[in-house]
């Protein structure tokens, strides 16, 4: 890449990324394929861990280390699993993940979680939607804190958009390492959070219709398809994931009118070939491994599917990323203090320096 080169962020010296962008790790639809793709490319991807059993995880965890020589997370997600089964995927989890790797956790975790990751030597990751939440993740041990904003898609953690967010917390923690997650599909979206205050910024919709992702077809051809307006905000999904709002494409479940009857509508292929159904509302999304009635199932979606006008490689979004975002700090920004109080100029080679 030539052109303007930014100085890295804390969030790329802390996870030893060379891009300050995180792919969501998302249940269903972050697999082995596009997290070690996301990875090499050298941005962070993250290995969506859901509700899958240990000895899956230490599968999943294996195939993708197999892909990528380069930095990588995993994702479990605290509020969907009894407290010994999280314990137990993770503890699957740090068994066979390489030193390079980091944890990733949406939503507040027992604190036993982070701390066990502390002491495995691997930088914690909390994602949060709240200010309160923030501080917490912080006092658990949290190395880096994403800052979900209700523009986000999927399970939203909080009632405030994402650069309202950021300032909030960023007044309370001036020295804490926040990536922001919600709105963001371009380089010059990343520079955007940047310039606010954020050390990066985590990305789902966007990697949800890449080429290496396991959403099903139809899923990645509504992304691509869709503007902000078609995405809402509802609570029908809850079958599997209860009490929580979240962002999905607009589909006959969330029109207005009396809830139906929760049949199955579709199948899902589990490891080893046994095949799960799917009922009306289930939290669970449409995968390249489902049949049925995709239109009806839940698919998540922010509303920066305004800018994602293809089905890509992650290879190529991220390098897209890259360009633009260098080359949108370089116009905006040509000399900005960072949060450590230091001064980067941007010289006229293009080249970023920090003094």
């Amino acid at each position: 890449m030539t052109g303007p080169v930014p100085r890295p962020t804390r969030l790329e010296r802390r996870l030893g990324v060379t891009l300050p962008l995180l792919q969501a790790g998302m249940g269903g639809v972050a697999g082995p394929e596009l997290c070690g793709a996301v990875s090499r490319a050298g941005a962070g991807g993250v290995l969506g861990l859901y509700k899958e059993p240990p000895e899956q995880v230490r599968r999943l965890i294996a195939d993708t280390a197999a892909r990528t020589d380069r930095p990588f997370g995993i994702n479990l997600v605290p509020e969907v699993l009894a407290p010994d089964r999280c314990r137990a995927q993770l503890d699957a989890a740090l068994g066979v993940l390489p030193e390079r790797a980091f944890v990733t956790f949406y939503g507040l975790p027992a604190p036993d979680l982070p701390a066990a990751v502390v002491r495995a030597g691997l930088p914690v990751v909390v994602q949060v939607g709240t200010t309160h939440a923030a501080g917490r993740a912080l006092d658990a041990g949290a190395d880096v804190v994403v800052l979900q904003g209700v523009e986000a898609g999927g399970h939203l953690l909080g009632a405030l958009p994402a650069l309202p967010l950021l300032r909030a917390v960023r007044r309370d923690h001036p020295d804490a390492v926040l990536a922001v997650a919600g709105g963001i599909a371009t380089g010059a979206d990343l520079a955007r959070a940047v310039a606010e205050g954020a050390d990066g910024a985590m990305v789902g919709t966007l990697f949800a219709a890449a080429r290496e992702s396991e959403a099903h077809p139809e899923f990645k051809r509504r992304i691509v398809a869709a503007g902000a307006s078609d995405t809402v905000v509802t609570t029908v999904f809850d079958i599997g994931w209860p009490n929580r709002p979240h962002r999905v494409l607009r589909n006959a479940l969330t029109a207005p009118g009396p809830r139906r009857s929760a049949r199955f509508i579709a199948t899902a292929t589990a490891p080893g070939g046994r095949r799960l159904p799917v009922p009306r509302y289930s939290a669970v999304v449409p995968s390249v491994r489902t049949e049925g009635r995709i239109e009806d199932m839940a698919m998540y979606c922010g509303d920066s599917c305004e800018r994602i006008t293809a089905t890509e490689s992650a290879a190529d979004l991220v390098e897209r990323i890259r360009a633009d975002y260098g080359r949108a700090l370089h116009e905006t920004r040509p000399e900005r203090a960072d949060h450590a109080g230091h001064v980067d100029h941007v010289d006229h080679e293009g080249e970023c320096h920090g003094e």
